[in-house]
Formats: structure tokens, C-alpha cells, sequence
């Protein structure tokens, strides 16, 4: 293969994983004109119609998903090999992606690269933080952080943090003008503050479990929100009861601010597991992050 051809796979890959020209163009530092007339010229030369442009979006069409598909793994490796090269390096070097939800990214990924950044300044970790379960070779990510029972089978998963709990609390103002509910059913007849899941829009179902027995209850109250922080600021003001981890209210609980029930249906569950896939290759950096990040209980 010719280094130009090689140069036109490439280019074409950014186009189709983009789905757009000017992204595609602006990522490879060309213009879009250049790239347009690169993925013409693979076109002429394949005989095959690999994009489906419009005047508003760029899609693969069969043949162009066919061969995305076959280039993504095979330039993976090329990149993973060419990081790993870093070896030969007195320090380790080289930027790792990271998908990961508020949560994990607070409490468990950034006071592990609080220590390790300062000490390999050639390193650099970017974090974006989203709820949803993100396709790792999709978004160009390195790796993910999400809970254990969500993650692929064909993926490797290191365990990084503890086990967790969930808890739901309520202010003292609250429970003034009501009863604390017995079990999750009592849910039911309280103002509840929910939160709407980033990816496929439904309303969280509150789930528990007590002696092996779990439930699940839909809530309803006056107030939805797609993040913890306004939850904390609705719950301190009384407006209804809240279901977080525990870790975010632990203090509040602690000096009386909110108060926790049903904490006998609330047990805890497997925590958070850094997750790549299988056929990477690991850098010298990302073995670090790697070894910094896993989980040694105390």
C-alpha cells in the first residue's frame, strides 16, 4: 500500500466517525475542501460510494460502515503501538481520555491523579464527565469508569473503588409534616425529587433490597433534575426526599441536616471499575493510571 492510501483510510475514518466534514477537517488540520476531495479520490480508487453527503449531515453508507469497521482495530493498534514506543522514554509520556459520570470522577478518579500528574508532567488525563453508557471507540475514549454490573463482557474491568450505598434522606423540616416512611411502598405518598436518565430519558426507579428480596418503586414529587447538586440543595430545603449515594450526604447527616430512612432496604453494591477493551495495548502512561487508580482495601 502506497503512503498516500494509507493517508485517505485515515482521513476517510475521521469523516465517517464524525459525520461531518468541518469536524473531520478541523481534527486533521486540513480544509474541507482537501478532505472532500481525499475522500473522492479513495472512492475513484475503491469504485465504491463510501459517504452519503447532504447539505446538513455526512453518512456512512454499507459499504463505508464495512469499512470504518475494519479500520477502527487496525489503526487502534497502530496507535497503541506507537504510545507504547514511549518505553524507550526516560519518563512516561502522552494524553489518555477518560468517560467517566460526576460521581466517579469526584470521588474516585481525581484524588488518584492528584498525586500522580504532579509527578509525570508528560502526562496528560482529559475527563468527560456523562451519565451515559458511552461507546469507548466511538467517542476515541481510552477507557471508561461506570459500575461493575454495567459494563460489556469483551471488556477488561479494574476494580477502583469501594463498595457503595445508596440513601434516602429528607430534611428535618420535611419529616416535621409527615411520617418517615417503613418501607419503599410508603414512597409512594411522599414528595419525592427524581432524576431523569441521560440515555433513554426515563425517570430513575428507586431500587432496593432487603434479605435477597429487590424492589424497584417509581416515585413522584415536585421537582426533576439530570444532576445530584440541585437534588442537595431541594432536599436541604425541605421540598422532598432525595436518593443519592451515601458518601454526598454522609456530613449533612452527620451535623442533622438531613436525615436518612429505610436504610434496612438500602445494602451495599459493587463499586467502580475502570474499563478498556481487551485488544488495547497499554502505554506506559495508561499502565500507571492503571496502577494508581486500582483499588487495595485498607
Amino acid at each position: 500500500m502506497k503512503r498516500d492510501e494509507l493517508g485517505d483510510l485515515a482521513a476517510f475514518l475521521m469523516v465517517a466517525e464524525e459525520r461531518s466534514f468541518t469536524r473531520a477537517a478541523a481534527r486533521l488540520g486540513t480544509s474541507q475542501s482537501a478532505l472532500s476531495h481525499t475522500v473522492r479520490r479513495l472512492e475513484t480508487r475503491l469504485g465504491l460510494r463510501l459517504l452519503v453527503r447532504t447539505t446538513r449531515s455526512v453518512a456512512p453508507t454499507e459499504a463505508g460502515e464495512k469499512l470504518a469497521a475494519t479500520l477502527r482495530p487496525a489503526f487502534d493498534e497502530i496507535e497503541g503501538r506507537i504510545e507504547a514506543l514511549g518505553e524507550l522514554r526516560d519518563r512516561p509520556s502522552g494524553n489518555i481520555r477518560i468517560t467517566a459520570g460526576e460521581h466517579s470522577a469526584r470521588t474516585v478518579l481525581w484524588p488518584a491523579l492528584a498525586k500522580l500528574l504532579p509527578q509525570y508532567p508528560d502526562i496528560c488525563v482529559e475527563i468527560a464527565t456523562d451519565h451515559r453508557l458511552v461507546d469507548l471507540a466511538e467517542g476515541r475514549f481510552d477507557a471508561g469508569v461506570r459500575l461493575g454490573e454495567h459494563l460489556a463482557g469483551d471488556m477488561i474491568a479494574v476494580p477502583i473503588g469501594p463498595d457503595l450505598r445508596m440513601v434516602v434522606v429528607g430534611s428535618p423540616a420535611y419529616f416535621a409534616t409527615r411520617p418517615a416512611p417503613r418501607t419503599p411502598h410508603d414512597l409512594t405518598g411522599h414528595a419525592c425529587i427524581n432524576i431523569r436518565l441521560p440515555t433513554l430519558g426515563n425517570l430513575y426507579a428507586w431500587e432496593f433490597e432487603k434479605d435477597g428480596r429487590a424492589l424497584n418503586v417509581r416515585v413522584e414529587g415536585p421537582l426533576i433534575v439530570n444532576g445530584s447538586e440541585l437534588m442537595l440543595v431541594a432536599a436541604l430545603s425541605g421540598l422532598g426526599l432525595i436518593f443519592v449515594m451515601e458518601d454526598q450526604v454522609e456530613a449533612m447527616i452527620a451535623d442533622g441536616r438531613l436525615v436518612p430512612v429505610l436504610e434496612d432496604w438500602c445494602p451495599t453494591f459493587g463499586g467502580y471499575h475502570l474499563y478498556y477493551p481487551s485488544r488495547r495495548q497499554p502505554t506506559p502512561a495508561f499502565a500507571l493510571l492503571v496502577e494508581a487508580l486500582r483499588y487495595r482495601e485498607r
